[in-house]
């Protein structure tokens, strides 16, 4: 099955194919840790059930992801050093550090808390729970910053020497840690995290929706509310990522030009300003992107800011220096495409809203159901395009890709290669299915989602008019 092929290239596809499914769920547990906190926090302000309710529906959901995020990564880590283990000698007295941060400063608070947020909420006061909840949506966010920043330095690996054994060692922490493509690099990526949550929480309350024309038991108030609820998150933050994107894109070109050459598709360097591309076939060999659907001068306005402002293409670099071009130029299509349908979708919500027939459009409804899972490929293509339009090398500019792996055969890789595929789609496969299904049903009010039993805080909870007192002691019961 993999004859022919080198230790390298299959190392290089196992990475990517363990990073792919472990970034699905980092991606979702960032943006739903912070919507459970959100929808807490209305519960205790307003007092409204359809939170506590929509809470403990997501709560579950939240619970399966985060587990398999944990997992995942777990696996993931273990590749540096059977895959990778030149790497992390070399890049290891700068990048093992930062990622001990990582596990001091977010993973001992999100494992230190995810238990009250998960099993408390009726063995805490409120409050108590609530600032649970609230840590482990830090938790989520610090664990992104510290992968970031391992990440961003190297692709603008800076603030540091070689030691006599040419390993990278730290001269100055601050510039490792606030290198210059990650403060872009991290609003984009947590960005495309709510993002990607608020389409999947939108997705599922548009099919409960589009179910409800038929069943009215979908049609609940939790629905509705969750529905609303996405809709205002796409409106406001798919236009932010937009620019949160341009931004990051022209901190490529100051540092990684080739890269942008690559996701533009210029073979050749346009001194007096380029096209921007907007679809067509890249041919490496030829040096020339076929069937191009071209806008004159617009690529150079939209880097540069100036139509006749002058761009650098592949020919300015070695061959050798080249990434992969056809898979960046896809990708990087793929990704602002699905980032135009999600403004659309947001316009579309608000247009709705405006007319009060948010919640009775069905056409809007199949458009948000259909848009639930593109977060997840839009941050994947994003993923690909950097990781890929960083090659050839590992730390950008200094260790290249080919000097980093270990020194395994192709047979040891391959069998692993063969066994990660297999258990996890099987594992992850079954979480996932499990996910949906839960999806699947209604966010009914008495929803439960955390263990019963134990003493309830009631405090500053009244029963409504004709509401029994122990459905206000109890209500998720």
């Amino acid at each position: 099955m993999f004859e022919g092929i080198s230790a390298l290239d299959l190392a290089r596809a196992q990475f990517a194919f363990t990073i792919s499914f472990h970034f699905i769920f980092p991606a979702f547990s960032i943006g739903l840790a912070s919507f459970l906190a959100v929808l807490e926090g209305l519960w205790l302000w307003t007092g409204r059930d359809v939170y506590l309710n929509l809470f403990k529906y997501w709560l579950k959901i939240f619970a399966i992801a985060f587990a398999m995020g944990v997992v995942s990564g777990i696996v993931m880590s273990y590749q540096f050093g059977t895959n990778w283990s030149v790497f992390s000698d070399k890049a290891g007295p700068v990048i093992g550090p930062l990622m001990a941060y990582e596990v001091l400063t977010a993973f001992f608070l999100e494992a230190g808390f995810l238990g009250v947020m998960l099993f408390g909420m009726q063995r805490v006061g409120k409050k108590l729970h609530f600032a649970a909840t609230c840590a482990v949506a830090v938790g989520t966010a610090i664990s992104a910053f510290w992968i970031i920043v391992v990440n961003s330095w190297m692709h603008t690996p800076q603030g540091h020497a070689f030691n006599e054994v040419g390993q990278f060692v730290p001269l100055d922490w601050w510039t490792i840690i606030f290198n210059p493509s990650m403060p872009y690099r991290l609003v984009h990526t947590v960005l495309g995290a709510y993002l990607t949550t608020a389409l999947v929480v939108g997705g599922v309350a548009a099919w409960h929706l589009l179910k409800g024309r038929r069943d009215p038991e979908h049609n609940t108030e939790g629905a509705r509310v969750m529905f609303s609820m996405a809709m205002w998150m796409a409106a406001l933050v798919a236009p932010l990522q937009i620019v949160a994107g341009h931004a990051q894109g022209e901190n490529t070109l100051a540092y990684q030009p080739a890269k942008i050459a690559a996701m533009e598709g210029n073979y050749k360097s346009y001194p007096d300003g380029a096209p921007l591309t907007l679809f067509g076939i890249p041919d490496s060999e030829a040096g020339v992107v076929r069937h191009a659907v071209e806008i004159p001068k617009l690529g150079s306005w939209v880097l540069k800011g100036d139509m006749d402002a002058p761009l650098e293409g592949l020919d300015a670099f070695p061959r050798t220096e080249w990434p992969p071009v056809e898979i960046v130029f896809w990708t990087f299509r793929v990704m602002v495409g699905i980032g135009v349908l999600m403004l659309g979708l947001g316009a579309w919500s608000l247009l709705a809203r405006l007319r009060g027939k948010l919640f009775d459009w069905p056409w809007l409804h199949r458009a948000a159901l259909a848009m639930g899972p593109s977060g997840f490929v839009a941050v994947l293509c994003g993923w690909v395009t950097t990781e890929v339009g960083r090659q050839p090398y590992t730390v950008y500019g200094l260790m290249r890709t080919a000097d980093s792996v270990s020194p395994v055969g192709a047979p040891a890789v391959a069998a692993s290669l063969t066994a990660f595929v297999l258990v996890y789609f099987v594992v992850f496969g079954v979480g996932t299915w499990f996910i949906v299904k839960l999806m699947g049903h209604a966010p009914h009010p008495g929803e439960t989602g955390v263990p019963q039993g134990g003493p309830t805080r009631t405090a500053g909870i009244t029963p409504a008019p004709g509401q029994n007192p122990d459905a206000v002691a109890h209500p998720a019961e």
